[in-house]
């Protein structure tokens, strides 16, 4: 599965064959089961987490046992948790398998020496990074200002293969509505 990162990374940046080695020496590869934990809620998470096949959910789980979905990560994503991995704090999180899956994980201390090594794996990490946070931006804009219909629509607009992949009261659960609410959208269709 090394090999999925190497494509995805030299697709992206230029890489020597020892600098491939280098991310080949601290690329640990873990399979995890359809609905198999990556992280638990109240573990520390140490990990740069790449998912070379497969399909992820990043979740927290409210005092009602409602299930809140942040993220999904399919083949070509990253996943983890931010702020248990640069704290050191336990997360509050959890991530587990919606489909089979191989990631590949890479520990923070060897990550961090990769990005000092090798400048251009560092800047696609920042660029990434950065990506990261305008999409965070943009979601948190959406859930405050648009109505279920159109944060479904726009759901729909951003992520077409992800909503084939997925059950609906996923989608639900990403978008901030109930499974209920989604389900009158969709009998009801979508405004034009």
């Amino acid at each position: 599965m090394f090999a999925a990162f190497q494509k995805y990374l030299t697709d992206k940046i230029e890489l020597s064959e020892e600098e491939i080695a280098a991310i080949a020496d601290v690329a640990v590869v873990k399979k995890l089961r359809k609905k198999q934990y990556l992280l638990q809620e109240g573990d520390v998470w140490k990990y740069n987490a790449f998912v070379c096949r497969g399909f992820l959910k990043t979740f927290s789980v409210d005092n009602n046992g409602i299930e809140h979905i942040l993220n999904f990560s399919p083949e070509n994503y990253w996943t983890g948790d931010r702020e248990s991995l640069t704290n050191g704090t336990p997360s509050r999180l959890n991530i587990d398998a919606i489909e089979d899956s191989e990631v590949l994980l890479i520990k923070k201390e060897a990550f961090e020496a990769l990005c000092q090594q090798i400048p251009q794996f560092n800047n696609l990490i920042n660029s990434i990074l950065h990506k990261s946070f305008l999409m965070s931006q943009s979601r948190i804009l959406a859930n405050i200002s648009l109505s279920a219909e159109e944060k479904y629509q726009q759901f729909l607009e951003k992520y077409p293969a992800i909503a084939n992949r997925i059950p609906q009261h996923m989608i639900a659960s990403y978008i901030g509505i109930t499974p209920e609410t989604l389900t009158r959208i969709r009998r009801n269709g979508l405004k034009k």
